[in-house]
């Protein structure tokens, strides 16, 4: 994603939210450094890491809204894409969702292993 041209760099310290449960997803993001947390409505916490992306399930499938609360667990380095220019990437480069969809498969696994995924 970093080689994409209009992806945005932001860096921020611990304890910064990226974007808030409820407001409009319109973009992706992806951790160059640092750890952000995602936490869900009831609680649910997920972090990310260096080489992984988050909100994309929100600004692909969903009601146009973000379902978490991103924050900075550590000073980090993110990138953002707007949707359009994510979709277009996706329809550029379609092995990125087979990527997609193997993080979110090691995420269920995770969630299953730890005992916090419901079924």
């Amino acid at each position: 994603m970093s080689a994409q041209v209009d992806c945005e760099v932001l860096t921020l310290p611990t304890g910064t939210k990226v974007f808030t449960r409820g407001s409009t997803a319109d973009s992706i993001y992806g951790v160059r450094r640092g750890i952000v947390e995602l936490v869900g409505a009831t609680g649910e916490r997920l972090c990310y890491r260096p080489g992984e992306l988050f909100s994309y399930q929100d600004i692909v499938w969903r009601e146009g809204v973000y379902r978490t609360e991103a924050v900075a667990r550590t000073p980090v380095e993110i990138l953002r894409l707007d949707r359009l220019r994510f979709l277009n990437l996706l329809h550029n480069h379609p092995t990125l969702a087979v990527l997609l969809i193997g993080q979110q498969h090691d995420r269920l696994r995770e969630q299953r292993t730890s005992g916090t995924c419901c079924y």
